[in-house]
Formats: structure tokens, C-alpha cells, sequence
């Protein structure tokens, strides 16, 4: 199959490194400066150094060019690059199916993804999300990964999933599109959360409290947004929140281990030096909650710290003094 992901950042070239060895691949730049590097060193030095592409990856600049060859498209852009990604595809009237792997609601819309996608290109498009456990240096280093694959269409999620899938990359079709968005999108929020706990030092029994009534808090969203309760047990939900909680590769989480050393958020954004998405996506999360009477006080709390409102200390006080109430509630 030939696949070409739109977008050179680290997720782009993770994707390109790993699907090499069984496709034809093409890695599609923005900036015409890395796409030089790419091809003179293999090497992202900008966006994701330390791991070479193979020689097979053609890289291009050529937007039409590269998706012109392509059988299946993969947007490896930060969420608020769908939306421009898309729209240029809708000028070349593109109809191959459409992977994205970013996670989030965007801003501004407070729309989730595939949402972005169907808008701009058409309720007939055939497209789905990418998204589970996985961090990008370990799935461009080979390191067993397992995601989940949901699509517009469940039988193109099954071949999709089937095609993609490696000796290294598990991929199972799902075919609860929305659940899998959301879980992708709010974990990243409770992993600023958590960071704030760590970096609190509140212990072990914080974050294990914390990661299991933020996992209550993606449900109650999810459900409310029409997803199926069973996929936040899964990959997409539990899976993933467990990761960006506790892995020491998750931006998010070292954005809230920032917050509780009382650092400003520009400060925190400029040493990542990366997108965490979750800085973004607490706010409409926050917007969305309250406008569809979705207790979510975990988001609401890192939305509030984010927005200088509060204090990550005091987000915490704000929290445990919260009345009482049934567990399963």
C-alpha cells in the first residue's frame, strides 16, 4: 500500500520509520528546511532527532504530488492542524480515505476531529483516527505498541486495521469513532493533572485516585457525546490514560510537573519546545462540560490552573474538599 503522512513533526516521521518496512511511504513537510535535512541526513533533527528513516521514505514538499500517489492519506499534524490539512485536500477534491493521529478538540469549535474532517470534506468521507498508548520515540525505536484503529465505516477501519498492522505496531479496529476521540483528548488534560500531583509530591495514592476518577470523568463525556462505555476500558481510554500519566516521554504530564513548581504557562510551553495538546484541549473540554451538564471537576480544576485562576496548590484544596458522594454514581 502506499501511504503518505501529511505532516513531519514527531508523529509523522514515528509513523513513516515504522510502516517502511511493509509500504511504500511518502513523508510530506511543511518546512521546506526539514524536508532538506530529512533528505540529506534522514534525520529530523528538528522536530525528532536520534532516529534515522529509512532510505525507502521518500520525503516531499510537494502537497499535490504526494497525495496524488498515495493510496491511504495519515494527517500527523497537532489538532490545530486538521482543519488546514483537510481544507487544502478538499481543494485537489481528494477522496482517499483519511487516518488522523492528533487528539484534542479544536479550538475555538470545540469540535472533536473526525467532526473537523466531515465538515470540510463531506459526511461520504472515508476517514478515522489513529490513536492509543504510544509515545513516538518508542514506536519509531520498534518498542511493542498496540493502538486502535476507528473509522466513519467499520469495514474500513477492519482492512485499515489489517493493512497497517506490524510485527511491532498492533492495530485493532474499533468502531466507536467518538469514544475513541474523547478518550484520546482527555487523558491528555488528566496528565497535566497528575503531573500536578507529582510534582506536589502527593504521593502514590493521589495519582491512583486521580487517574481512576479522571477515567470516570472521560466516560461521563464520552457517554454524554454518544460513545460506547466499553471503549474507555480499552486502548483508547484506560490504556492511554494510564501512559500519559505516568510516562516520563508525556508533554502533558511534564506540563503539570511545571505547574506545581509555580512556573508560568508561557515559560512551560516555550522550554517544552512542543505542542501539548492538553494545554488546548482543557478549555473546551471545561466549555463543553458545562454546556452539556457533564460533572468533570478534574478538567475543570487543570483549566482553571492553566488560566491562572488558580494555584495548582490550591486546585488540589479545591478538589478534596469537594462533598462526598457514591462512588458509581
Amino acid at each position: 500500500m502506499k501511504i503518505t503522512l501529511l505532516g513531519a513533526g514527531a508523529w509523522g516521521t514515528a509513523l513513516a520509520i515504522a510502516f517502511a518496512g511493509k509500504h511504500e511511504v511518502t513523508l510530506w513537510s511543511r518546512e521546506k528546511d526539514v524536508a532538506a535535512e530529512l533528505q540529506s541526513t534522514r534525520e529530523n533533527r528538528r522536530f525528532f532527532p536520534g532516529y534515522k528513516l529509512p532510505l525507502t521514505v521518500k520525503v516531499s514538499t510537494d502537497f499535490a504530488g504526494a497525495v496524488a500517489g498515495a493510496d491511504l492519506l495519515i494527517v500527523a499534524t497537532p489538532i490545530a492542524g486538521l482543519r488546514p490539512t483537510v481544507e487544502e485536500l478538499k481543494k485537489l477534491a481528494c477522496q482517499l480515505p483519511v487516518l488522523w493521529v492528533c487528539k484534542g478538540f479544536e479550538a475555538g469549535s470545540g469540535k472533536l476531529p473526525h467532526q473537523v474532517v466531515t465538515e470540510v470534506l463531506g459526511p461520504e468521507a472515508v476517514c478515522g483516527a489513529l490513536s492509543g498508548p504510544s509515545f513516538a520515540e518508542e514506536v519509531a525505536a520498534g518498542q511493542p505498541t498496540a493502538v486502535a484503529l476507528a473509522g466513519s465505516d467499520a469495514l474500513f477501519a477492519r482492512e485499515a486495521a489489517r493493512q497497517l498492522h506490524t510485527s511491532r505496531l498492533r492495530i485493532y479496529a474499533n468502531d466507536d469513532l467518538v469514544g475513541v476521540e474523547v478518550g484520546g483528548a482527555v487523558k491528555n488534560v488528566l496528565a497535566i493533572a497528575t503531573g500536578v500531583c507529582d510534582g506536589l509530591g502527593l504521593g502514590l495514592n493521589s495519582r491512583a485516585a486521580l487517574m481512576t476518577r479522571g477515567l470516570a470523568e472521560i466516560a461521563r463525556l464520552g457517554l454524554a457525546l454518544g460513545a460506547e462505555r466499553q471503549t474507555f476500558m480499552g486502548l483508547a481510554g484506560m490504556g492511554d490514560l494510564i501512559l500519559t500519566c505516568t510516562g516520563d516521554l508525556s508533554r502533558n504530564r511534564r506540563v503539570g510537573l511545571a505547574l506545581a513548581q509555580n512556573k508560568s504557562l508561557p515559560q512551560i510551553l516555550e522550554e517544552l519546545g512542543h505542542v501539548a495538546e492538553g494545554v488546548y484541549t482543557a478549555r473546551e473540554v471545561d466549555r463543553l462540560a458545562a454546556a452539556l451538564g457533564v460533572d468533570m471537576p478534574i478538567s475543570a480544576a487543570v483549566a482553571a490552573v492553566l488560566d491562572g485562576r488558580l494555584t495548582a496548590a490550591q486546585a488540589v484544596e479545591q478538589l478534596m474538599a469537594r462533598d462526598p458522594k457514591e462512588e458509581l454514581a
